[in-house]
Formats: C-alpha cells, sequence, structure tokens
C-alpha cells in the first residue's frame, strides 16, 4: 500500500520552478508513496469571520489534507518569506482552532530559488509557522535548492543532473519519515 502524500508546490505562477520541483518529486518518488501536487490556487482568503459556514473551497482543501498521509511543502522565497497564497492555504488548513488538517501529518519542506540562496528564509518561515499544527517535520536532509532558473527544459522535466540526485535523497528520506511516523 502506498502512503498518499499532497505536495503544495507554493506560488501561482503557471510555471513555476516550485510546481515543476514538485512534479520531479512525484516522478521520484518511491513506489511507497504517490504523491499529489496541488497548488494554492482557488483557495479564498481566510476570513474568521466565515469559520461558521466555511467556503466550499476551503472545506475541499482541508478534507484532502486530512485524507492524506503526509504533506510536503515546495516554496519558492518571496521578500524573506513565503508566497502570501502559501501562508493563506495554511492559515486555512490550521483552523479551526484546535483541529489543524495537517496535525499529525509527517511534513517536508523545500525551498528554492533561481538566486544563490535556494529559498531558504522561506523554509525557515514555514519551520517556524508549522509546528504546533502539523506533525512532524523532516529534519535531514535540509533542502533549499538554489540557482534553479536553468533546471528545467521547455516542458518541465528536470535536466539539471546535479538536481536529481538531491531530490532523489530527499524523497526517499521523506518516504522513511513517512514509514516511521505511521508505522
Amino acid at each position: 500500500m502506498a502512503y498518499n502524500i499532497v505536495v503544495i508546490a507554493g506560488s501561482l505562477r503557471k510555471d513555476s520552478f516550485s510546481l515543476k520541483i514538485a512534479n520531479a518529486l512525484a516522478k521520484l518518488a518511491p513506489a511507497s508513496l504517490k504523491l499529489e501536487v496541488i497548488t494554492p490556487a482557488g483557495i479564498s482568503f481566510f476570513n474568521q469571520d466565515l469559520e461558521g459556514a466555511p467556503p466550499a473551497d476551503w472545506l475541499a482543501f482541508r478534507e484532502k489534507l486530512q485524507k492524506s498521509d503526509g504533506v510536503i511543502f515546495v516554496s519558492p522565497e518571496y521578500n524573506r518569506s513565503i508566497p502570501g497564497v502559501l501562508k493563506n492555504a495554511i492559515d486555512v488548513a490550521s483552523r479551526p482552532y484546535g483541529k489543524s488538517s495537517l496535525l499529525g501529518k509527517p511534513v517536508g519542506i523545500i525551498s528554492n530559488s533561481p538566486g544563490p540562496l535556494g529559498g531558504v528564509s522561506a523554509a525557515k518561515h514555514l519551520q517556524t509557522i508549522l509546528p504546533g499544527i502539523s506533525g512532524p517535520i523532516l529534519q535531514q536532509p535540509e533542502t533549499y535548492l538554489n540557482a534553479v532558473g536553468d533546471a528545467f527544459d521547455a516542458e518541465g522535466n528536470l535536466t539539471k543532473e546535479s538536481l536529481k540526485p538531491v531530490l532523489q535523497a530527499y524523497i526517499d528520506a521523506f518516504a522513511a519519515h513517512v514509514a516511521k511516523h505511521h508505522g
């Protein structure tokens, strides 16, 4: 039986590096994991006034997470943090208070940037945001992918050979992380 993993690519851009990385992870995943790649597109803004009758998009997103066996966040870095749409998705997932859809779910974090720092600030912000509303976060290997601007071909396939073993090591470690927490 394969564990169902939701991979949230934290950018709305059609050709985002985060989405391409998430799709590459799905192709590299071992048979023990089945990855479903999604984006925060269509998740309306969190507003506590709506919690009594949550919008259908919130309920669908929460249900997808609740039915999963784990979640991987693949985030770009915007202004030394995560994109607002990703924070909004996390806020929606974390409610209602005490009933986060991420509770108990093994979590993975990969950040990326076409620049030299690999989105490390975004990853660190996720490591600050997620404890208390999620399950255990995979600590090693830390994965901050830099210089991803030339890593994919026009069809979105991973072509940068140096990235493949990094992503393979990560998804294999995440598979072990999920098995450990579900075993």
